[in-house]
């Protein structure tokens, strides 16, 4: 004779359904943002506040590890039903009991999914492992397999079914997370009424060059709120997000010159390939761009800069591998002051293989240790990444990874 274990429950049922468990997750996601301290909103990297947010409030849908199941097998008392006696009694018996490890949400397995069916698998459940237990007076080996194979089918059913009613609000929670917490730190700074008191313009030069495809209206840099960090808000003007890809547009066009006419650019060597790019970007700001300037620890390559503050930094260098590469995101990051948080790295490459470039110049980026979000993809060789600054994580930089094929020839290396 056999039967289940007295001690199991029925799995999937007990704590309300996936629809329930959504609102309730969602309302939690709010009330935790909303709890928040407003330093802890305007101090914060929003990248690490979303990564907080995405960590606490997943769904993590539990995962069996049947590859490390483990099955025991011991006496037991087991409760049989004899046609002289109104009551089960116990006689003695045997217990066979497989326990499976799983990672995810203990909960879960209490959860009803948005379909089911009306004979739900039986089991206990721990904060590391579900045991299933099968116990009776002859037990029969081929008997028992069948039931722990039917019960792990029905289990694993059921979590694919919670699975994907959770798809929808994992793959947004971050999304959601960001617009909540966007929000919110726009409320706070509306608030102190700091958006008004800043006045920063860069004027671009009437008359620019058009050879690059520079714009046809004159352009202007207004104020933007940098990011605030943990040792107190002091309102820095920052580079704005069209001036920005202006100024990468500027370079992009430039080495397309270079790439569409590799005789002119042949025995340049490096210090002559960035005063062309100096010589765009004065063209078109009023000549603020300068190369070999020192800022905070070293020297960088091109340096836009308005009135003493540096609003946009870039270094140039010639691909040569994987080493040369990580050593120049670390020279860049090294010379990144504390308000600096528009960047780029422009990498040329002389060699003949550009798609075997690319996809180490990304593997080697998101691997980096500062390295947040990334990439994303704003061209076939552009790539845009946000970095922590090595002295405050909090303080977030934007380092857009330009990578252009230059024909043999061009410039010296480094």
């Amino acid at each position: 004779m056999m039967a289940r274990y007295g001690n199991d429950e029925l799995l999937f049922y007990s704590k309300g359904d996936s629809f329930g468990a959504k609102r309730v997750q969602e309302q939690a996601v709010k009330a935790a943002i909303a709890a928040m301290s407003e330093s802890q909103i305007l101090g914060s990297s929003i990248e690490d506040l979303i990564t907080f947010i995405y960590d606490k409030f997943i769904i993590n849908v539990p995962v069996l590890d049947l590859d490390h199941a483990e099955v025991s097998q011991n006496e037991a008392q087991v409760m049989v039903q004899h046609w002289r006696n109104e009551r089960p009694v116990a006689v003695p018996g045997a217990m066979v009991t497989l326990e499976v490890p799983y990672e995810g949400d203990e909960i879960l397995f209490h959860i009803k999914a948005s379909t089911w069916n009306m004979n739900p698998p039986r089991a206990s459940v721990s904060r590391t492992h579900i045991a299933l237990r099968q116990s009776g007076t002859d037990l029969n080996g081929a008997q028992v397999q069948a039931f722990f194979d039917q019960t792990i089918a029905s289990i694993e059913e059921n979590l694919g079914r919670l699975r994907s009613d959770f798809d929808e609000f994992n793959s947004r929670l971050k999304s959601s997370a960001r617009e909540q917490i966007e929000a919110r730190r726009t409320k706070l700074l509306a608030n102190q009424n700091l958006v008004s008191g800043l006045k920063f313009k860069l004027k671009e030069r009437p008359g620019a060059p058009k050879t690059y495809a520079a714009p046809i209206v004159r352009r202007k840099i207004e104020p933007r709120l940098p990011v605030v960090t943990a040792k107190g808000f002091s309102p820095e003007p920052v580079l704005p997000e069209e001036d920005y890809q202006h100024i990468l547009k500027i370079i992009q066009d430039m080495t397309l010159v270079m790439e569409r006419s590799p005789s002119s650019f042949a025995s340049m060597a490096e210090e002559d390939i960035r005063q062309h790019f100096l010589v765009q970007l004065n063209g078109h700001y009023e000549g603020k761009a300068t190369g070999e300037t020192f800022n905070a620890e070293g020297k960088t390559d091109i340096l836009v800069r308005h009135e003493g503050r540096n609003i946009f930094i870039a270094e140039c260098k010639f691909w040569r591998g994987d080493k040369g590469y990580t050593d120049t995101i670390d020279q860049l990051l090294g010379y990144l002051s504390w308000r600096d948080t528009k960047t780029a790295l422009i990498i040329f490459n002389r060699n003949k293989d550009m798609t075997s470039v690319l996809e180490k110049i990304k593997t080697l980026t998101e691997g980096h240790a500062l390295c947040k979000t990334g990439p994303k993809v704003e061209g076939e060789t552009q790539f845009r990444y946000v970095f922590g600054q090595p002295n405050d994580q909090n303080r977030e930089t934007i380092v857009t990874v330009m990578v252009f094929d230059i024909p043999d020839g061009v410039g010296t290396g480094v």
